[in-house]
């Protein structure tokens, strides 16, 4: 009889098309194994990247692992730097960036799992 693993390696990562330069490999989530209770993915954003103001649907973590990343969350601007992260509630309106000079690696967990259609652009 063979026993069903509890656990699972991810060394396949889906890669998310992009067309602006920023790398997305979802690890876990809709597009790797169907998962649309949370989305697991890491992230690498060029220096000068920028994304348009969003109110997703979901809460997304946010953790810095090396590089800058900056955030518009309702008229404020913050700064996180390797080794911080953030939490932002779902229906937050919130623009992502790296305005700097080197790139932006960071891990992102999306609660439910991120998807096209949960993220409302402006």
């Amino acid at each position: 009889m063979v026993k069903n693993k509890t656990y699972k390696i991810q060394d396949n990562p889906f890669i998310v098309p992009t067309d602006d330069g920023k790398h997305i490999a979802e690890h876990y989530g809709l597009a790797t194994d169907g998962n649309s209770n949370m989305s697991i993915a890491h992230m690498v954003a060029p220096p000068g990247w920028s994304e348009p103001f969003q109110t997703p649907d979901f809460d997304e973590i946010t953790l810095i692992v090396k590089g800058k990343k900056q955030f518009v969350i309702a008229g404020e601007t913050i700064i996180l730097k390797a080794g911080q992260s953030i939490k932002i509630d779902r229906y937050t309106r919130v623009q992502y960036s790296n305005p700097f000079d080197t790139p932006c690696e960071y891990i992102s967990i999306c609660t439910p799992a991120f998807s096209v259609d949960s993220v409302h652009r402006e």
